[in-house]
């Protein structure tokens, strides 16, 4: 594989919400189907989505700038694999500013944003019904990246897009309970408190919602090992 180096220039998030790559890298992990450390060969990658090497680089960078991915050169792509310090720093910034959006959203949100989050709660629900623990993950994940839309933060919701997506690569690695998955609970009691536009409670759900999931993180060594790419990124 030829050297990747990243640039300074962060990508445009539409850019590289239509690159195939990326957009295909990032679902995996985010339903766990892509361990951290699994190599991302350029050749595979480009047979995998038919595309040209162009729009896998493109790719690779974009996942990089998301810090989703390693590229070193001479030694190519991989999917990252965040360290415990790393671990503590996403989730002590989730635990930042999420309860603020959280608070936001219940101040803002209209019948249309409720609906939509019962919805999207509906359906985690369901994919967990079917036994469907990586997709029940990325709609988990998913919910909190809607409650930072409906806050009408901007910035804050890129940083909690981003946050999110390096959170799957963290429980893939440290999650010490048997299930992986955001409690459902946990979030239809947030959306009733939004829907009663408590900010107040949703603040404080938020908050302890997010340190439960960081009092599961458990800080032992783990590996991936490579295994069938084509599989993980397509199944």
């Amino acid at each position: 594989m030829d050297d990747l180096r990243v640039h300074d220039a962060a990508p445009d998030r539409a850019e590289t919400t239509q690159n195939p790559v990326f957009e295909g890298v990032e679902r995996a992990i985010h339903e766990q189907r892509l361990p951290p450390g699994t190599r991302l060969a350029e050749a595979e990658l480009t047979e995998i989505y038919g595309v040209s090497r162009t729009i896998v680089r493109a790719g690779l960078q974009a996942l990089a700038h998301a810090h989703l991915v390693t590229i070193r050169p001479n030694r190519g792509a991989r999917v990252a694999q965040p360290t415990p310090e790393d671990a503590r720093e996403v989730f002590e910034a989730r635990e930042l500013i999420e309860p603020r959006t959280a608070f936001e959203a219940a101040r803002k949100a209209t019948a249309a944003d409720i609906a939509h989050l019962r919805r999207h709660s509906a359906e985690e629900q369901d994919a967990l019904a079917a036994r469907q623990h990586g997709r029940a993950l990325r709609l988990g994940g998913a919910f909190h990246v809607e409650i930072a839309r409906i806050s009408g933060q901007r910035t804050l919701e890129g940083f909690v897009d981003e946050l999110v997506a390096r959170s799957a690569l963290i429980i893939s690695l440290y999650w010490a309970r048997e299930r992986v998955r955001c409690d459902t609970q946990c979030h239809s009691r947030l959306i009733d408190a939004i829907s009663r536009h408590d900010a107040d409670e949703a603040e404080s759900l938020m908050r302890s919602h997010l340190l439960d999931i960081h009092s599961a993180l458990d800080f032992g060594d783990d590996s991936a090992d490579d295994t069938d790419l084509r599989g993980m990124l397509l199944g």
